[in-house]
């Protein structure tokens, strides 16, 4: 298509093509750069998502480790209640114990001083009252009996207290061991749930940076539908300059004695040069007016001024409001009302050129001031 237009089309529209050309490689290279960020962020996503649910099935284990310890801590916990309701009975029978001993110690203790004190009485109230020997024996058998009676009660309970102090000590001992227990698994419960935590805060994290990046896929995508788009529509304006470059080549165009100005036209013209040329030197601004003239006698442009910087998207002083400002307030200056008029009487300073833009790498022309025209 391209050595078609070269062999069958005039050179300023080759150009024109050509800057399309450039701007539809710009556009298809911006896309395959799109789309690899677009296959990089995916991979980051995934990535990240693969660790998100490795630390969810992390995460489950440990909960269900926290459950394994809890129902631990429960029998823990059951077994304390049942031990410290052991302790207090063996506590209960223990006060009633020292309290019998207590009550049996000052029997004991009185017998014993009564008998401390008093024994040489007793013993001769004894030797009195014996009518013989016989009966003698018998009452100091039955004495010393009673002495062995008390000692052996007092034995007897002395052991049953040694026990029940005993059975509370080893309570006590067990209570400590389940109380250590108790704290060990305590603390190993706080570990997990702080490994749960620092789990969950991870898979957080994670969760937020997926989103990030899905975020980012999204922009990228729609970056990515635009530059598609745009694309298209450099294609068909590609496809569209091609066409206009083989009409044009095969053309006829009009002479100037040919074309009628509106009443209007020589107003516009010199505001739009103002737009565009307002700061460049009076030859910069002729061209100008030279290029919208170019297109007024081409035969694939508008064939008025107004039809000429009114058509769409061709210049952007008409689009974004400038030259309807300009026109308002009448900016042109002489040098513009001067450059309108010698570019409707027919001189050109550019030749056949119908586009003009700022000087850009590899785009040939003739240049004047701050614009290429080609």
């Amino acid at each position: 298509m391209v050595a078609i237009v070269a062999a069958h089309s005039t050179p300023y529209y080759a150009e024109a093509t050509k800057t399309t050309k450039e701007k539809l490689d710009e556009a298809e290279k911006g896309k395959k750069e799109t789309e690899q960020r677009i296959d990089e962020e995916k991979q980051n996503r995934d990535s990240l998502d693969q660790k998100r649910s490795s630390l969810r099935k992390e995460l489950n284990g440990l909960n269900s480790d926290l459950e394994t310890i809890s129902a631990h801590l429960d029998d823990l916990y059951d077994q304390i209640e049942k031990k410290e309701q052991e302790i207090a009975e063996t506590q209960a029978e223990l006060e009633d114990a020292r309290e019998r001993e207590k009550v049996q110690y000052e029997a004991m203790m009185k017998r014993i001083r009564f008998m401390y004190e008093d024994s040489e009485t007793l013993y001769l109230e004894i030797m009195f009252q014996a009518k013989n020997f016989s009966q003698l024996i018998t009452l100091s058998n039955y004495v010393d009996a009673l002495a062995s009676y008390d000692k052996r009660k007092f034995d007897e309970y002395q052991q049953y207290r040694i026990e029940v102090e005993e059975l509370e000590a080893k309570l006590q001992s067990e209570n400590v061991e389940l109380n250590l227990l108790k704290e060990e698994a305590e603390e190993e419960k706080a570990n997990v749930i702080v490994v749960i935590n620092k789990t969950s805060a991870k898979v957080t994290e994670y969760t937020g940076k997926i989103d990030e990046y899905e975020a980012l896929i999204q922009e990228e995508q729609a970056l990515l539908k635009k530059q598609q788009e745009d694309i298209a529509a450099l294609k068909k304006q590609y496809e569209e300059e091609l066409r206009l470059s083989r009409l044009s080549a095969n053309s006829v165009w009009r002479d100037i004695s040919e074309v009628t100005f509106d009443d209007g036209d020589r107003y516009l013209l010199a505001n739009l040069i103002y737009c565009e040329a307002g700061g460049e030197p009076y030859d910069g601004q002729v061209a100008v007016g030279s290029v919208v003239i170019n297109r007024v006698l081409s035969p694939v442009y508008p064939s008025t001024v107004s039809g000429v910087i009114y058509q769409r998207s061709q210049f952007s002083p008409a689009g974004s409001g400038r030259l309807a400002y300009a026109l308002s307030v009448n900016k042109a200056t002489a040098s513009c009302y001067k450059a309108a008029d010698e570019a409707m009487s027919g001189f050109s300073n550019v030749g056949n050129c119908v586009y003009f833009r700022t000087p850009i790498e590899g785009l040939s022309g003739t240049q004047i001031g701050g614009h290429i025209f080609y």
